[in-house]
């Protein structure tokens, strides 16, 4: 395989994937904090950063109040990170590559060696609440579009927009999966042109901002000065972005694509077929879920995949891995 610059690597070729809002659940991690002490450290850590247990909402709940994005998003990288300590306790080899989809790329940032984990936690904090003031909640949404071309799912957002307000593709997840947003009546006039158009299926989903698209400028201007403040160094393992499937070594090149990311698209079909050109053979999704695991496939099933929830199965990964490179 070769790095980013073309320059041949001797490893297998891996890369992490870490999730973004929608992989939380009420009960994650348990399986993880029962064998490795470092998940309840990493939740201790972030509780003490943001004044509230967080592990108590992870492990209880309610499911709403963790679904709030504020408090989405310093729970997942939480989970994150503490999954990517358990892989390296357990001797796990570093990615040639690492990619976080939407807000994933914070984990992947803190886990790259770029950012402070524990500003890191506050900082993600303050991105959902930025998130969540830019549009009242009840007048954004979000919906899945599946089995629709872009081209065609892209033209129905816009003659929505025209009638009904904001709508355009925010997540551009896998072939014939695509979600839209902006206001929710011209997302809604959105998924019924689809659905008569053609479309497999169109699903409103249960969020409460809706993410990358032009709403979320108010929150990347809230978000500025707080990410400014914030220490940015060059990954020790490059990161793909979401918004221009780059990867930045430059602090104030990382935090412009942070920026953008809040309002642009998330180009994951493109940061995965990137990943297969630079000789990527296997990806491990490094948090709870399998969403990401589930849409590699979709994007290609030649690019093998874990989900690295269970400590079987990263024992397992760990063990295939420095087995193949010893």
């Amino acid at each position: 395989m070769s790095d980013l610059n073309g320059t041949a690597t001797s490893t297998t070729g891996f890369a992490f994937v870490f999730p973004g809002q929608g992989a939380q659940s009420v009960g994650m991690m348990a399986a993880l904090a029962a064998e490795f002490p470092c998940v309840r450290e990493r939740f201790d850590t972030a509780s003490e950063v943001l004044g509230f247990d967080l592990w108590a909402l992870v492990t209880t709940g309610p499911e709403n109040v963790l679904n709030r994005t504020e408090n989405t998003q310093p729970a997942l990288l939480a989970a994150s990170v503490a999954t990517w300590d358990a892989w390296i306790e357990s001797g796990g080899p570093r990615p040639q590559f690492m990619a976080g989809h939407s807000f994933g790329e914070y984990s992947a940032l803190v886990c790259a060696g770029a950012l402070d984990y524990t500003d890191a936690i506050a900082l993600v904090a303050e991105r959902g609440r930025c998130m969540q003031e830019a549009v009242p909640e009840g007048e954004g949404a979000m919906a899945a579009v599946l089995g629709f071309g872009f081209d065609e799912l892209a033209a129905a957002c816009v003659e929505a927009s025209a009638e009904e307000g904001v709508c355009s593709c925010a997540n551009l997840n896998a072939p014939g999966q695509i979600v839209i947003a902006g206001t929710r009546a011209a997302v809604e006039k959105a998924c019924a042109l689809a659905t008569a158009r053609g479309a497999k299926r169109a699903m409103m989903l249960p969020v409460s901002v809706p993410a990358h698209c032009d709403l979320m400028r108010p929150a990347a201007v809230c978000f500025s000065a707080r990410l400014a403040s914030v220490e940015l160094e060059a990954p020790s393992i490059p990161v793909l972005h979401n918004a221009d499937v780059l990867a930045h070594s430059d602090p104030a090149a990382l935090r412009s694509v942070l920026l953008e990311q809040l309002y642009s698209p998330v180009r994951w079909i493109e940061i995965i077929e990137r990943f297969v050109s630079l000789g990527v053979r296997r990806s491990y999704e490094c948090g709870p879920g399998k969403v990401l695991t589930a849409l590699i496939k979709r994007i290609d099933r030649n690019l093998a995949g874990e989900a690295l929830s269970d400590p079987a199965i990263i024992r397992a990964s760990v063990a295939q891995l420095n087995g193949e490179n010893t």
